[in-house]
């Protein structure tokens, strides 16, 4: 039996543990990470927290609806064992009549395939030692790390997260203006949690006047290392700094991680930067879901 459980009720230990010991694991699902970007949330529960699905979720117009928040990159269901996620879907759609929330790369749609857009991010499979796959990026990747190289740019792996975020806003951020200021709170708080809990780093780049000109925060969990959030300055981007920023990140986790996740994108160009590394892509679905009422499906179309 699937029930809709509210944060406030929920059994947080049992969800948690199921989170870990998913198939589909991944350390946006934890208890403790929704808490810092999401307003409010719930989970469809199967059973004794045999499997989970945490559900985001505003209040727009006397209107529920669920959505993805900042700085997740993949929620859907969490299940010990093979479940049928067509339940849950089942359960989700009854509850609320717009949903838009990323499955993750291990949930699949049958019966809802008409609501779901597949996704792609890319990655590096940590197979083969470091030098394999620097020889792997292509011309332009190691032109900019020559670049690097003669623009003396050096690494720093224990900034404070405040620096990024203010790289970010100001680059980034001017171009994505639907993020808001309580948007980077969250954010910031996320970041120091996920480096409390050792699950967090943070890489900056500064050129040879100590001028920070990139950087990226990292989240690490069972073997698969995210790039959560990057940024670099647009007003100084002939140094090769984000390229040298990335390899750097790559050298560094391939010795004791199994996978490098850019944190992906479907956009062709930044899928081209990507795959420019020699990344390939891993597929996920996008559930979009819209049965409200005509002029409130207008205003969330």
């Amino acid at each position: 039996m699937i029930k809709l459980i509210s944060r406030k009720d929920l059994e947080v230990q049992k969800y948690n543990n199921c989170v870990e010991a998913s198939i589909q694991s991944n350390v946006f699902g934890f208890s403790w990470y929704l808490d810092q970007v999401a307003e409010k949330w719930s989970v469809l529960v199967l059973n004794d927290y045999e499997a989970v699905m945490p559900i985001p979720w505003r209040r727009k117009l006397f209107v529920k609806y669920v959505y993805q928040p900042f700085w997740t990159i993949q929620l859907g269901i969490f299940s010990k064992e093979i479940e049928d996620e067509n339940e849950f879907l089942i359960e989700l759609f009854s509850e609320f009549k717009y949903v838009s929330i990323r499955m993750n790369i291990k949930n699949s749609l049958s019966m809802f395939q008409d609501y779901g857009l597949q996704k792609e991010l890319q990655v590096i499979p940590f197979t083969k030692e470091y030098a394999k796959i620097l020889n792997s990026y292509n011309r332009n990747r190691k032109r900019e790390l020559k670049k690097a190289k003669q623009a003396d740019l050096t690494e720093k792996w224990d900034d404070s997260p405040k620096v990024l975020i203010e790289l970010f806003q100001s680059n980034v951020g001017k171009r994505v203006q639907k993020i808001k200021d309580q948007d980077y709170l969250k954010l910031y708080k996320l970041m120091n949690v996920c480096i409390e809990k050792k699950v967090g780093e943070l890489l900056t780049v500064y050129d040879e006047n100590n001028q920070l000109i990139s950087g990226a925060f990292f989240l690490k969990y069972k073997g698969r290392v995210t790039e959560l959030v990057c940024s670099s300055d647009f007003n100084n981007r002939n140094n090769g700094a984000n390229t040298f920023m990335n390899d750097r990140a790559i050298f560094k986790y391939e010795r004791n991680f199994d996978l490098f996740d850019f944190g992906g994108s479907s956009m062709e160009n930044i899928a081209k930067y990507y795959h420019s590394f020699g990344a390939e892509d891993q597929y996920y679905y996008q559930l979009h879901y819209n049965k409200l009422p005509f002029l409130l499906r207008l205003f969330k179309k």
